[in-house]
């Protein structure tokens, strides 16, 4: 296999196990022609397979998987299911315990997508109000949706080798898993939700982390909020929202800012103050833990400046 330097926003990022997709293809003899880690444990890789017949084989990877086929695939298909077969612009969802046989003849040419699967379930309660334990990826084969296609090629197109083109990469990498939870986001087959907070209590908390993201929040007043102990909320919070309260506080403030600094002129100090943070500075330190660049340089990347 040509394998290329792999660039990455985030160098503490730990790989995604042994049996990933990765190693999967490359003990198959697929050529990695790209990777880059993108920030947030996002990664994104080029592949290129030219065979006869192989047959490959996909063993419960542990990560969440979007592939989109760029070129070729035409003779490429999934066992259990005969007779249908990749063509470009399809795509494939495996979910990170799936297992999957698959027939790959002549050439291929596709992009990977690779993320956690909390990357996909802590959006359910931001971007759709559902418990995230509910939700996971559906186990989806050469299925079409022009819209993250063509994200996908997008990002397929871009540059990842500096810094700007990995967060515009990032960023197309989010709204890909936005569209896909929509349309990809299925019930978990006998899920059993141990602990955790009532639906009402979840999403009242929500709402007033929402509303109050300007001021300073403690654990007490989220308690209060509850009606829990500090104690138990700490432990409730953690397991219906995927993070502990300061930890979810804090993702939320950076969204916000995000969104800001993307749709707004507004001036940086005035972004700090509706985001929550004491001031331009503190902003500005927490932006640039969080995403990787300073607030300044992610305005001018992801609007053109």
């Amino acid at each position: 296999m040509n394998t290329p330097s792999i660039v990455s926003t985030d160098p503490a990022a730990p790989p995604f196990g042994l049996h990933s997709v990765c190693q999967t293809l490359s003990q198959a003899n697929a050529t990695l022609d790209r990777f880059a880690w993108l920030g947030d444990q996002l990664a994104v890789a080029i592949w290129t397979r030219e065979t006869e017949e192989a047959e490959t084989i996909y063993e419960q990877p542990g990560h969440h998987t979007l592939s989109c086929y760029l070129d070729g695939g035409y003779r490429t298909e999934r066992q259990k299911l005969p007779g249908r077969y990749g063509a470009p612009s399809r795509l494939c969802a495996l979910p990170g315990d799936h297992e999957s046989r698959w027939w790959v003849r002549g050439h291929m040419h596709f992009m990977h997508l690779y993320f956690l699967p909390e990357h996909f379930t802590q959006r359910a309660i931001r971007e759709l109000d559902r418990e995230p334990r509910e939700l996971t990826l559906a186990d989806r084969t050469y299925f079409e949706d022009e819209q993250i296609a063509a994200l996908c090629q997008s990002l397929a197109n871009d540059g990842w080798d500096d810094a700007d083109g990995l967060l515009r990469a990032n960023e197309t990498a989010h709204e890909v898993l936005s569209l896909l939870l929509r349309s990809q986001g299925v019930n978990r087959t006998g899920a059993v939700l141990k602990g955790g907070l009532a639906v009402a209590t979840r999403r009242r908390l929500r709402d007033y982390i929402d509303a109050n993201l300007t001021q300073p929040l403690t654990l007490g007043e989220l308690a209060r909020v509850a009606n829990l102990s500090e104690f138990h909320l700490a432990r409730m919070f953690r397991a219906s929202f995927g993070l502990p309260p300061h930890a979810w506080i804090a993702q939320q403030r950076l969204e916000r800012a995000r969104g800001l600094l993307r749709t707004t002129s507004l001036p940086l100090a005035d972004i700090a103050t509706q985001s929550g943070y004491a001031n331009a500075s503190h902003f500005s330190h927490r932006f640039r833990q969080g995403a990787g660049v300073s607030p300044a340089v992610y305005r001018q990347v992801l609007r053109g400046g």
